[in-house]
């Protein structure tokens, strides 16, 4: 019966085991509707923004944002990656890291120069092993996403753009489209485009953005195109600098929420496959448990009959 003590010690082990992926999915799957709900609750401001921000692009105003100023020759790129700071979410940071390593590996064919900065533990680690130049990362943002904590790392990137140290930026994160489904996708940041500002909400194909803020913000970008400008004061210089940057940091905190919400529905998702399969491997230990043990009877059956044959 050795061999039968074995299998029942293997069935508790993943008796546990399951019992661990299956709080683990149930937390997750909490976790995933306070993130969504998060994502809900910032996008009114993030369009109200981007209306804004479209309206300044278009605007005959005697101040242009350097964030507004398209570069004549593209030499240094900057890209913000926005990863998980655990693991046991699938293959959400590997999606994201390979798409963004192909895109490296791209424009340094191009000779151009690239600067990192890292949101999560898992991109920070990862772009620390191949190398990559990491000018600014945070790691340890919890459930939560909360911008003072993130406006640090993403000033540096700020204000290098600002002072020619990069040409571009873009940002790399993970979109929530629905709880089976989450896709990779950079975009870039800067410099702002009039394209970038009006077609950004139909480009968004998460189901939580509904088609009538689509036709009300297509709308409003349409009415920008005329000669359309707001009234400043005191005057337009602080007023467009300060709403710039409110722009950008409202884009990667729409980012890292959205990044937040895949996660959690990406680590529920695979849980559930960790408890199905450790389900399945039960049900098989137990069929082999039950034919050990039949086989184990029939052998004592067997040198019963044949003691009480042989005695006979």
């Amino acid at each position: 019966m050795a061999g039968s003590k074995e299998i029942r010690t293997k069935i508790k082990s993943v008796e546990n085991t399951r019992k661990i992926t299956k709080a683990m999915e149930m937390v997750a799957a909490s976790k995933m509707r306070k993130a969504q709900d998060r994502m809900r609750a910032s996008r009114p401001y993030a369009e109200k923004i981007r209306n804004v921000a479209a309206h300044l692009s278009l605007a005959h105003s005697e101040y242009k944002h350097p964030f507004l100023v398209k570069r004549d020759e593209v030499k240094n790129i900057g890209i913000i990656v926005v990863s998980s700071d655990k693991g046991l979410c699938g293959g959400l940071n590997t999606n994201v890291l390979r798409m963004t390593v192909n895109q490296m590996k791209n424009w340094e064919a191009q000779g151009k120069k690239l600067s990192i900065s890292a949101i999560g533990n898992k991109g920070y680690g990862f772009m620390n092993r191949i190398g990559a130049n990491v000018r600014s990362h945070i790691i340890g943002l919890g459930d939560v996403p909360h911008l003072e904590k993130l406006i640090g790392t993403i000033k540096v990137m700020l204000d290098a753009y600002t002072a020619g140290e990069i040409d571009q930026l873009h940002i790399c994160y993970t979109r929530f489209i629905n709880t089976m489904k989450q896709e990779p996708v950079m975009e870039q940041l800067l410099p702002l485009t009039a394209e970038r500002l009006g077609t950004h909400p139909t480009e968004e194909k998460s189901e939580a953005l509904s088609a009538s803020a689509v036709v009300k913000s297509a709308v409003q970008i349409g009415a920008a195109k005329g000669h359309w400008d707001y009234i400043y004061e005191p005057e337009a210089q602080p007023v467009i600098d300060e709403l710039m940057v409110r722009y950008i940091e409202s884009l990667v905190y729409n980012a890292v929420s959205e990044n937040m919400a895949s996660e959690q529905s990406s680590r529920m998702v695979a849980m559930k496959a960790a408890s199905d399969n450790a389900k399945n491997v039960i049900a098989e230990l137990k069929l082999v448990y039950n034919k050990a043990r039949q086989a184990a009877i029939t052998k004592e059956i067997s040198e019963i009959v044949g003691g009480a044959a042989a005695v006979a």
